[in-house]
């Protein structure tokens, strides 16, 4: 199975080592960055890339669980400026990232 799949804004991982799948969304302009983690599942995974839309592929990683937010502009932040809501599932994710780059 593929261990990596990407788009546009979005980069979607698989770890074989925990069996456990997670997907980043991020936005960079000259405003500032948004970034976005979620824990996905292997079905959602399956599906990331097959529409013709990547706002489809973000849309569907969108209703997977958050486990970190990150918002900053130039224009003042849209939210905290960094959360992260399931720590555990954030450095799961780090440690799979690694493995993928």
């Amino acid at each position: 199975m593929k261990t990596k799949k990407k788009g546009n804004n979005w980069t979607a991982y698989y770890d074989p080592d925990t069996n456990r799948y997670f997907a980043k969304i991020m936005y960079t302009s000259r405003e500032g960055r948004e970034e976005y983690d979620y824990e996905i599942t292997k079905e959602i995974y399956d599906r990331l890339g097959s529409f013709s839309d990547d706002v489809e592929n973000e849309r569907l990683i969108k209703t997977a669980k958050m486990s970190y937010s990150f918002e900053n502009t130039m224009y003042g932040t849209l939210g905290p400026e960094r959360t992260v809501w399931d720590e555990e599932a954030n450095e799961a994710m780090k440690e799979t990232v690694k493995k993928n780059s």
